[in-house]
């Protein structure tokens, strides 16, 4: 009798084993990487990690991709293009998902379209993201980011020729009249993508909006 009842403690105890196991996997998010706009940095985004940590996140699904803004957007890519295969070595997965902001779209973009990167990211969630340019980067051409975001440059018109929204990648964008320095806001916007019109959230607001990066974050699960 005692021999049976261990054997089915044995058996018991393995079937919790096994049920805990599949919990934790099914737990586990796509990596998200991070990416921020004109004069921004990893820091642009310590509300959205904590509200995406609330939500579930691990620490090791969760990076912000630091840039110098001021090099050519171009420049910018070829290193998230690096930042995005060393995420997906250290985790172990096959694609993540990509949140950008302001210029932080270029950056997204021309990775996505020009260094094959459709092949390594789920989803796209730019906000505020300058896709098809913006006038306000007239304020800054000294930079070499700032001429390539200037409506009409040789950069925005490689970026948005064609597909705007390539390949699997699904792609989501949120934009609003308030926002003050893509001008105009609508340039946010993507053919092909899911766009939210925000009645009205400032151009930095959205870094600390949780209502949209909560909408970003059901974007993802999708």
């Amino acid at each position: 009798m005692r021999r049976v009842l261990g054997v089915l403690l044995a058996v018991c105890t393995a079937a919790l084993t096994f049920a805990g196991a599949g919990t934790a996997r099914a737990a586990t998010h796509t990596p998200v990487i991070f990416v921020h706009g004109y004069t921004g940095n990893a820091s642009n985004w310590v509300t959205a990690e904590a509200l995406f940590a609330a939500a579930g996140y691990s620490g090791d699904e969760l990076y912000a991709y630091d840039y110098n803004w001021a090099q050519s957007n171009r420049t910018s890519a070829a290193g998230l293009a690096a930042y995005v295969n060393q995420v997906r070595q250290r985790t172990g997965a096959s694609k993540v998902d990509i949140v950008n902001h302001s210029m932080g779209g270029l950056v997204t973009d021309w990775y996505v379209k020009q260094l094959g990167g459709t092949a390594s990211v789920a989803h796209v969630a730019s906000l505020a993201g300058a896709n098809h340019g913006t006038t306000y980067a007239g304020a800054c051409l000294i930079y070499p980011s700032c001429q390539e975001m200037y409506p009409g440059s040789s950069f925005i018109a490689t970026v948005t020729s064609g597909d705007e929204t390539p390949g699997p990648t699904r792609f989501a964008t949120w934009y609003s009249p308030c926002d003050g320095i893509i001008i105009p806001y609508t340039s946010t916007a993507l053919s092909g993508a899911a766009n939210n019109y925000v009645a009205c959230q400032t151009h930095l607001g959205y870094l600390t909006d949780a209502v949209v990066l909560s909408q970003v974050r059901a974007f993802l699960a999708t």
